[in-house]
């Protein structure tokens, strides 16, 4: 008897972009305006197990153990349809998906997302697509996905024209130096405004989005030689001046729109006050999403994350250190 099931099972981390990707040249291919530059994290997941049954009549999709929407299941639907091309197959799929991160609320939760549902369903539909091609795929689910599926520093290539497999990510580095993220989470709550809608809507309407992809090809050379010769203080600086030139850009959008809450102020304030006034080697970066998230040296998390105290309660503090790539997870 011909086994009907087949399975595909994988834990992907989640990635903070140091230089921002902020703008579409190509929405139905999620081809961006500007190449970007991450930093993958341990601390936030998400796993994700597909099940491939040719006896289901349909696609489902759990998230948290939680039956999701038709719109909802369609969109992931759509996704899995890119597989199934490669595949040569019409079989339905029922996947599975757990995260390990507050969803939608600017911690990337769609970059461990699809990273980890890319994985799950090139090992369920047994296509053993390498790391590279599996990034073009799985930034066509959320464009940071790509990004997660290396570990350390990677760099996503904004590509040519419409040309899908020249928008691809790799790894430029390792982070193993003394390096950790530690994360605010000022709100864990899913955002009013996604950052597909929040995106599109400065691009349209910002006077400042124009100056936004040569700044970024200037911030991203600088932090590539940072990351080659390990300078800390050069990689903070372009990292935080980059996201508050990102922010500034929706701030001038009209009607002005901003991801920033009130605490997300009090945090960058605070960070900046620690590294003027008590020497700390930390710097600040936002999303679309009002947590903050500052770069800091691993050696000094503890010591920073005490001084943050003063600021926010202890379970609003989460530290990161550098994660890895995508791996499959036992299957039962």
């Amino acid at each position: 008897m011909l086994l009907s099931k087949k399975i595909g099972y994988y834990r992907a981390n989640t990635n903070i972009a140091l230089i921002k990707y902020w703008g579409k040249r190509n929405k139905e291919l999620f081809l961006p305006m500007t190449s970007s530059l991450s930093l993958t994290l341990d601390a936030f997941y998400t796993d994700t197990k597909v099940t491939v049954d040719s006896n289901l009549s349909q696609d489902y999709f759990t998230l948290d153990d939680v039956a999701q929407s038709y719109t909802d299941t369609q969109k992931v639907s759509k996704f899995v349809d890119l597989f199934r091309k490669l595949a040569g197959s019409q079989e339905h799929v029922h996947i599975e998906s757990v995260n390990h991160v507050p969803t939608a609320a600017g911690l990337a939760s769609s970059a461990s997302a699809f990273s980890a549902l890319a994985c799950a369903l090139n090992q369920a539909f047994n296509l053993n697509l390498d790391q590279r091609t599996l990034s073009t795929l799985a930034r066509q689910g959320s464009g940071s996905a790509s990004r997660s599926l290396f570990g350390g520093f990677v760099e996503w290539h904004k590509g040519e024209g419409d040309n899908s497999d020249s928008s691809y990510a790799e790894q430029i580095a390792d982070a193993d130096w003394d390096i950790a993220m530690l994360v605010i989470v000022i709100n864990d709550q899913k955002k009013q405004i996604s950052s597909r809608v929040g995106m599109e809507h400065t691009i349209q309407t910002s006077p400042f989005f124009a100056l936004w992809p040569q700044e970024v090809e200037k911030d991203l050379a600088l932090i590539k030689q940072a990351i080659k010769d390990k300078d800390f203080k050069t990689l903070g600086e372009v990292t935080e001046h980059n996201a508050m030139k990102m922010h500034a850009t929706t701030i001038a959008a009209n009607p002005s729109l901003t991801y920033w809450a009130p605490a997300s102020i009090t945090a960058l304030q605070a960070v900046q006050s620690l590294r003027e006034d008590l020497r700390f080697e930390c710097y600040a970066t936002m999303d679309a999403g009002p947590n903050v998230k500052v770069l800091c040296r691993k050696s000094e998390i503890d010591a920073l994350s005490k001084q943050l105290l003063t600021h926010f309660k202890p379970e609003q503090l989460i530290k990161a250190y550098p994660g890895e790539a995508p791996r499959p997870l036992p299957i039962d």
